[in-house]
């Protein structure tokens, strides 16, 4: 696993020393990944919440009111992405502000290499540099309750959390050398022209086609479709799967 050097995890303040009953509901019912674990995987799941839980800042936002549901929703999704990552959790995001649903964004706006637009945009996610990440309520649920359509708002904001580790977010995150740093680079690299080309021409892809946005999109549509799609994205993308495979240290 790649970011086994980040540590274990440190003494933590303010964490329950339990897993309330009314947590384990909501997970139970809200989040189906958590049922494609194993008992021992769904105890370490749990640890690393009443962690992550704890330590953010909730703010219910555009009129909705923060509950223990929204947060173990939210907190179980990001916590399985970092299952891989011993004494990881997400430390440098401070605070996560959640919305009923879409919510707009004041412009101007690049995504990429397209135009820039300057009125304001309809946005489901947003992490910043600072900390902070931005969801939809709306979009965090389904995504998941759905958890096989490769689409989850939970594991995109916050694999940009990922790629912002080392200042850069250029869809690359810390490495431990430079010869992963080079088989990352040679494969996103292929893979990403890859998309560009198949949206270009107007491809059906298994990839969403917003990764063709630019290379920090990309890692986070891959994230996505790696977590709820790894069957078929080890039968179409092999490389891309196994260099994700490596970072995650698990595939699902």
């Amino acid at each position: 696993m790649i970011l086994s050097w980040i540590g274990r995890l440190r003494s933590r303040k303010n964490v329950p020393t339990s897993f309330p009953q009314a947590w384990h509901r909501h997970l139970e019912r809200n989040v189906r990944h958590y049922k494609l674990l194993s008992e021992s995987e769904q105890q370490h799941l749990r640890d690393r919440m009443r962690v992550f839980i704890a330590e953010k800042s909730w703010e219910g936002c555009g009129g909705l009111e923060m509950t223990d549901e929204i947060r173990v929703t939210i907190a179980a999704q990001a916590c399985l992405m970092v299952l891989g990552f011993p004494g990881y959790c997400f430390d440098k995001v401070r605070s996560i502000l959640v919305y009923p649903g879409a919510y707009m964004v004041p412009g101007p706006h690049g995504a990429g290499r397209g135009p820039v637009q300057d009125g304001p945009l309809p946005a489901v996610g947003l992490a910043s540099p600072a900390g902070t990440v931005v969801l939809s309520w709306e979009e965090a649920l389904e995504g998941a309750r759905s958890a096989t359509d490769g689409r989850n708002v939970v594991f995109h904001e916050f694999a940009h959390q990922l790629d912002m580790l080392d200042g850069d977010v250029g869809g690359m995150p810390p490495l431990p050398n430079r010869a992963i740093e080079r088989r990352w680079h040679e494969v996103m690299a292929e893979e990403f022209a890859r998309l560009e080309d198949d949206a270009h021409h107007g491809r059906v892809t298994l990839l969403d086609q917003y990764g063709a946005s630019n290379e920090a999109e990309f890692f986070a549509v891959a994230t996505e479709c790696f977590f709820e799609r790894p069957r078929e994205m080890a039968r179409a993308h092999p490389e891309l799967f196994e260099i994700l495979r490596l970072f995650y240290g698990r595939a699902q």
